[in-house]
């Protein structure tokens, strides 16, 4: 049996937020994942960073929430956002009316929207239709949302913060209309235990129903599946939205070398129905090419969905008809005390909805300890001396993508097994320049003794999620890691196959073109040369 003061259920964005500001505030808590961190709907969205301007006609107040925290996760999170800036553009099929209620929203809830001639964002768009009738340039961003939980981790971990992954909670336990604890089950053993705590978060996002459930209140949370499809190729150096009411595929947003775009919006039964469909693909294609008319002309590298965490009083709403807002549930109105739930949001409003959620659990228990996170940095700044140390082993463009992806601590370690073993210098995933000692470093280092699947190590490296998709740094991998006994007890060909068969998930909706010729050299090194399968004697 473990013990903590406040357990927190869930390991997205939110989850990780909570852990940190809980742990900035002097409060003894323990995270606890059912698999890995960042491996559910924050795992599974557009990236964008939300400037409001996709809010601010329906829903004001979460307009105003994402051009504030919009800013401050800048500050705070710097090295995981891109700042690409956005644009607005109104095409003939929107309506002319919603642009000027569209201007007037924002400038209530001051968010700096500009207009452009769109002949100026034609010269800094090239790709843009010229069909656009109207342009406004907004502060949105792109945003890493694996690289920030990683380091609201590494930061709540400076300040006694604990987490347990591929732990899954079983049971909220209680005494006399009062939490005692909590529990759970470890997935690979299938170990049952209890952990003792004197408060209950619960941020399972999509899951946040089945986990009150355990406590037999009832919480009506409406997943979400929305599709998305990344391109290889960056379509468009600013994220792009349609001047018009929310809609499917009308968000266009660059990360690094890619362009992802999205969403789709469908309520569905459960968070892990998350296969696409090529006719979904299809449908987003259609509607995306009014933006970008050559859209088909770049090659697609996969296609996932997620499910947002939609909470609504009235069981009936559905899809976009539910507000994109959050909520906090105190459940001592339901009878229990000492268990609370927080449902709803955008990845761009975690911070601000973990200091709301830490609010009411300090509340409780009598920590007059002021929030600080939109005030301090989640890690430090890289030294310069050992960004100048790593240029001797990384090549140039790795440096910063390693540094960025580490953290200081980790970096520094890193360079250190470079430096002493020149072989772990070799660079395992070109697409992502990931190194043999990055791997090493995420696997066996006790400050991230979270990985157990080359699953997890994808998570943190982006190793295998390239253009790719792990044909040739899979083996790699996973040889590196067996030949140096870095997961003793898993099934090196087992865990191989998993891997693979993730990536093909997201890759057989787009089955076409180059896609499928590449798919056939996927197949042919793993069954034709290493025998995956075993069909060879």
């Amino acid at each position: 049996m473990g013990k903590a003061t406040v357990i927190v259920i869930g390991g997205g964005a939110t989850g990780v937020g909570i852990l940190r500001d809980l742990a900035m505030r002097g409060v003894d808590v323990m995270l606890l994942e059912m698999r890995d961190m960042v491996n559910g709907s924050s795992s599974r969205y557009h990236g964008l960073l939300h400037s409001g301007g996709r809010y601010a006609v329906k829903d004001s107040e979460a307009g105003r929430e994402c051009i504030e925290e919009n800013m401050i996760l800048r500050k705070i999170g710097k090295h995981c956002v891109e700042a690409t800036e956005g644009f607005f553009v109104r095409l003939p099929e929107d309506d002319p009316a919603y642009e000027k209620e569209w201007v007037e929203s924002c400038k209530k809830i001051n968010l700096p929207a500009i207009q452009i001639d769109p002949a100026a964002a034609w010269h800094l768009e090239p790709n843009l239709t010229h069909r656009a009738q109207a342009v406004y340039r907004v502060p949105d961003a792109a945003i890493d949302g694996f690289r920030m939980a990683w380091q609201n981790v590494e930061s709540a971990k400076r300040y006694g913060g604990r987490v347990k992954t591929y732990t899954e909670v079983i049971s909220v336990n209680s005494s006399n209309g009062q939490v005692t604890s909590v529990t759970v089950q470890d997935y690979f053993t299938k170990e049952k235990y209890d952990i003792e705590c004197d408060f209950v978060v619960n941020a399972a996002g999509p899951w946040a129903g089945k986990v009150a459930g355990f406590a037999n209140i009832p919480v009506n949370v409406q997943p979400d599946r929305g599709t998305l499809i990344a391109f290889t190729h960056r379509i468009t150096t600013r994220i792009v939205n349609r001047l018009h009411n929310s809609s499917d595929g009308d968000i266009f947003v660059p990360h690094g070398s890619i362009t992802i775009l999205g969403t789709t919006s469908m309520s569905v039964e459960s968070p892990e129905d998350t296969q696409v469909t090529t006719a979904e693909v299809e449908y987003l294609m259609r509607i995306g090419e009014l933006t970008f008319e050559h859209l088909r002309g770049f090659r697609i590298l996969r296609a996932f969905c997620g499910s947002r965490p939609l909470y609504t009083a009235d069981a009936s709403a559905k899809g976009r008809g539910v507000s994109r807002g959050f909520v906090i549930l105190d459940h001592e109105h339901d009878g229990l005390k000492g268990f609370a739930s927080i449902c709803g949001g955008k990845f761009t409003t975690y911070r601000l909805m973990a200091e709301k959620m830490v609010d009411l659990v300090c509340g409780y228990l009598n920590n007059t300890t002021a929030c600080r996170t939109a005030e301090e940095a989640l890690v430090p700044d890289i030294d310069a001396a050992d960004i100048k140390e790593a240029r001797k082993y990384f090549p140039s463009f790795g440096v910063n993508l390693a540094a960025s992806r580490l953290g200081p601590k980790s970096f520094k370690n890193v360079i250190k097994r470079m430096e002493a073993e020149p072989l772990k210098r070799e660079i395992v995933c070109e697409c992502e320049n990931v190194t043999m000692a990055e791997i090493e470093e995420v696997v066996k280092t006790a400050d991230t003794a979270t990985t157990y699947t080359l699953g997890d190590v994808r998570r943190k490296t982006r190793m295998g999620m390239g253009t790719c998709q792990g044909a040739f740094c899979t083996f790699r991998s996973m040889g590196m890691i067996a030949q140096n006994d870095l997961m003793n007890d898993h099934d090196t060909i087992a865990e191989m196959k998993n891997f693979l068969q993730a990536r093909y998930k997201g890759i057989s909706p787009v089955m076409w073109g180059n896609t499928v010729r590449e798919v056939e050299l996927m197949r042919g090194i793993y069954d034709g040369v290493l025998n995956l399968d075993g069909g060879m004697a």
